[in-house]
């Protein structure tokens, strides 16, 4: 297709589809191809985006549009979902197999994003087939507008970090021992930014200050992220500005990111930037450089240790992160001004993840359902009304105590502005890391053990940080409160991607009955159709 009718139809797309007003649009065409890629030493088969791994960054500004036309040159579907990315009112661009058709190869999809009313540090990932453990992602940065306040000063420069295990298989191998009911082992190593041992350099001058943005895009295990010799303060998670707390490492689990800022501040040479992994018996370690602009010395001595088992030191440390009342979010007033505590929840909804077998093969579950995605999209299903493809409470609201497990497509149904209680429960001895689409919530508690209604009693209710991913510590429990304010299809998983692909996941359908555009968009004019959605139409142009 020549470039200049890709563009053509590319505007004709942002004209037909014209509901995020006036804001600005970033225009950005991908390529998804397959490639040679050696990030541990060992020739693998990488997922690249215009011949990228990782794939190219992503720059916005609160309330941009972002149009990105995908091109799939590989050999089967692929899909790219957007990590914290809140799709507000249009759960159709999540790009996950509950909301949207795979792009079939050699087609095309057009994606067409609003960062709403969003700021932070997020990232991309392709969500079909277990193509994570082979590339395609990279970083999402939206930035505050001009006259927003931020709550430091700007720094000198800006990071990226995507962080991340890594294994020395090819997916597809990855992809068929899951599906033959195995667990995969341990990864082979980390990557920072797709590299390994020693692979990146970031150059700062003495006495300036940088903001480094730090994603786990890993699929296995938690990481810690340390730099020699130097402090980190921590200012921004997934969109929230928090207290400006500062540490000498943080832990980064499974689907989450952070932004510190560190001051050059020390002698002349050359640092480590270290990620290890954590809660594992055999530590995988790799690093990067801090390199002093006027440095004549490189790094010496091993690179610094950081914490490995011990799981109480990173309990503490994720209670000490809570959120900036006085700082702008994406708009002048401050964070602090919605008072979430003093709203009480209609409801307590509690999630239990589980690992049962189910018909001779390893799954995981949430309150005993293993998720199987259907073959038509369930949000495509729920808008054309095709019967079949799910039933609404096909996943208890609770865990019924038993140790089996079933396969559904789940979905759980929930109102259009409900304000919830979500307990995880987490009866495993593995960290969890729960994901969920479409929204932002304040992590209010957690503990170990079992939670119960007197549990409340030691909830955060003032300062509780706002965020889309969060961790449960094995035998514990972390507790959320959510208001559900977007309608849409929404997916709950585990970040634990061998977990999500066999089951670990569901969907939150979050219902309205209104028709009106003010509440939800209708599905996008170029939307794909499959399943038993085929040759059905959206909207007359």
């Amino acid at each position: 297709m020549r470039d200049s009718c890709k563009v053509s139809i590319v505007l004709l797309l942002v004209l037909i589809n014209g509901v995020f007003g006036d804001n600005p649009y970033r225009f950005f065409t991908w390529k998804i191809t397959y490639g040679n890629i050696y990030p541990l030493g060992v020739k693998q088969q990488g997922i690249l985006i215009n011949g990228q791994f990782p794939g190219p960054h992503i720059d916005a500004i609160t309330n941009d549009n972002i149009i990105i036309s995908v091109f799939n040159y590989l050999k089967e579907p692929f899909l790219i979902s957007w990590n914290g990315v809140q799709q507000r009112k249009n759960s159709w661009q999540d790009g996950v197999t509950g909301t949207t058709c795979p792009i079939p190869p050699g087609k095309n999809f057009t994606y067409v994003i609003q960062v709403k009313d969003q700021i932070g540090s997020f990232y991309y990932f392709p969500s079909l087939a277990f193509h994570k453990a082979a590339g395609a992602f990279g970083a999402i940065r939206v930035w505050s507008r001009p006259r927003i306040p931020v709550p430091f000063p700007s720094p000198d420069g800006d990071f990226w970090l995507l962080a991340g295990d890594w294994y020395k298989t090819n997916h597809y191998v990855l992809r068929r021992l899951l599906e033959a009911g195995r667990n995969l082992p341990l990864p082979d190593g980390v990557l920072i930014n797709g590299r390994g041992w020693g692979g990146n350099t970031f150059t700062v001058q003495p006495g300036k200050t940088y903001r480094f943005r730090i994603s786990n895009v890993g699929v296995a295990t938690t990481l810690n992220f340390r730099i020699q010799g130097h402090t980190m303060k921590l200012v921004e998670v997934e969109g929230s500005h928090t207290i400006q707390n500062v540490y000498s490492s943080l832990d980064v689990h499974l689907g989450q990111s952070y932004s510190v800022l560190v001051t050059a501040n020390q002698a002349p040479q050359d640092y480590y930037i270290v990620v290890s992994s954590r809660f594992t018996r055999k530590v995988l370690t790799t690093t990067s450089i801090l390199h002093y602009s006027n440095s004549r010395k490189g790094v010496s001595g091993p690179a610094p240790s950081g914490p490995t088992l011990d799981i109480a030191s990173s309990v503490f440390q994720a209670r000490t992160i809570k959120r900036n009342l006085t700082a702008s979010g994406p708009r002048p007033n401050p964070q602090g001004s919605y008072h979430y505590g003093l709203i009480k929840p209609g409801r307590t909804i509690i999630l239990a993840n589980s690992a049962p077998w189910i018909n001779g093969k390893q799954r995981y579950a949430v309150n005993g359902a293993s998720f199987v995605a259907p073959d038509t999209p369930l949000k495509l299903a729920d808008y054309f009304k095709i019967p079949g493809v799910f039933n609404l409470g096909s996943i208890p609201t609770s865990p019924s105590g038993g140790n089996g497990g079933y396969l559904q497509s789940s979905v759980m149904a929930a109102n259009f502005r409900e304000f919830i209680e979500i307990v995880f429960q987490n009866w495993e001895n593995s960290v969890q890391s729960w994901h969920i689409s479409g929204y932002s919530f304040f992590v209010v508690g957690m503990e170990g053990g079992q939670w119960t209604q007197g549990s409340r009693a030691k909830y955060n209710l003032r300062d509780a940080v706002s965020r889309s991913t969060v961790q449960v510590y094995p035998r514990a429990w972390t507790a959320i409160y959510i208001a559900l304010d977007n309608v849409g299809m929404w997916n709950i998983r585990s970040e634990n991607w061998a977990r999500q692909y066999l089951g670990q996941q569901f969907y939150l359908r979050v219902y309205t009955s209104s028709t009106s555009y003010r509440d939800e968009y209708p599905p996008p004019k170029n939307a794909l159709m499959c399943g038993r959605a085929r040759g059905r139409h959206t909207r007359p142009i």
